[in-house]
């Protein structure tokens, strides 16, 4: 720019020191109004570059900037990816170590449950074995007993035990204690049977019906006339049986476990009665299941 001034200022000194021609004025003013023209021209092309200098420059601080909050964003990504990556491996360990634990513990149930299995068919087979015996021993009694059904006497199976349910005009006179001899005789066949069977636990049970016991002289109430009666057949088959006495027990329930509950004559003679309850031994099942 300053070369254009130079130029056109020494253009005008020279002009004035001679004489132009019209023509030649008129170039000057020409290359006059070209060079105003160039100037202008510059100058606006040089306030635009400033501009765009300007705009650029800030373009670039921000640039920077966004730079430096990515830069920050990163390291921040970074710091928590390390976190993480700590945090799940020590809870992966931690998650390991409980599935090891649990597989330890499925481990000992499985072991624990393979032996429940084992105790369990044991059991079964041992009372497989009592059912059977029980059968096998109702059969015998019903066999050896069967002519005595007549004066009420039955057989028969429940949870296990065979029940001998003889009626006390079976065995005793009414209010009695002592037993008759009918009733000898039917005790005679039980313990012939029973007598094969010493693995056979046997009960004596005696019942009563719910009538006032009267001008018994000792005997106070149907609690003691059940008592003696169980006493009574207890005493008769192990010192005229020779059953040993360790396998028998006598017990009284009075009127307080009847067969028939109705109020009529048929059924105070049904609750009358022994009940001689045999069960077999369980000492195998005992053993198991302590």
């Amino acid at each position: 720019m300053k070369q254009i001034a130079f130029t056109f200022t020494t253009i005008l000194f020279l002009s004035a020191c001679s004489v132009m021609s019209n023509k030649k004025y008129k170039q000057l003013l020409a290359q006059k109004d070209s060079v105003a023209t160039g100037w202008e021209k510059c100058r606006t092309q040089t306030a635009g570059l400033e501009n765009d200098k300007t705009s650029l420059q800030n373009d670039t601080a921000t640039l920077h900037k966004q730079i430096a909050d990515l830069d920050d964003n990163i390291s921040d990504l970074n710091t928590n990816y390390s976190k993480l990556r700590s945090n799940s491996s020590g809870e992966i360990n931690k998650l390991s170590g409980n599935v090891n634990k649990l597989s330890g513990d499925l481990s000992k149930l499985s072991d624990d449950l393979k032996l429940r299995e084992e105790r369990l068919r044991e059991v079964e087979e041992i009372l497989r074995k009592r059912d059977a015996a029980t059968e096998a021993l109702k059969n015998k009694l019903q066999k050896a007993l069967l002519g005595f059904t007549e004066n009420g006497l039955t057989v028969e199976v429940k949870n296990g035990k065979v029940y001998v349910s003889l009626t006390d005009k079976l065995l005793f006179s009414s209010g009695s204690i002592v037993i008759d001899e009918k009733g000898k005789l039917a005790l005679q066949a039980l313990a012939k049977v029973l007598n094969t069977q010493p693995d056979i636990n046997v009960a004596v049970e005696g019942h009563t019906d719910n009538q006032k016991v009267l001008n018994l002289g000792q005997i106070k109430d149907n609690w003691d006339l059940s008592v003696l009666r169980s006493t009574s057949v207890v005493r008769f088959l192990t010192e005229q049986q020779k059953i040993p006495a360790v396998r028998l027990t006598a017990t009284g329930k009075g009127q307080y476990q009847p067969v028939d509950v109705a109020n009529t004559s048929e059924a105070r003679s049904k609750n009358r009665r022994i009940e001689i309850v045999l069960s077999p031994k369980l000492d195998e099942l005992y053993n198991l299941i302590k």
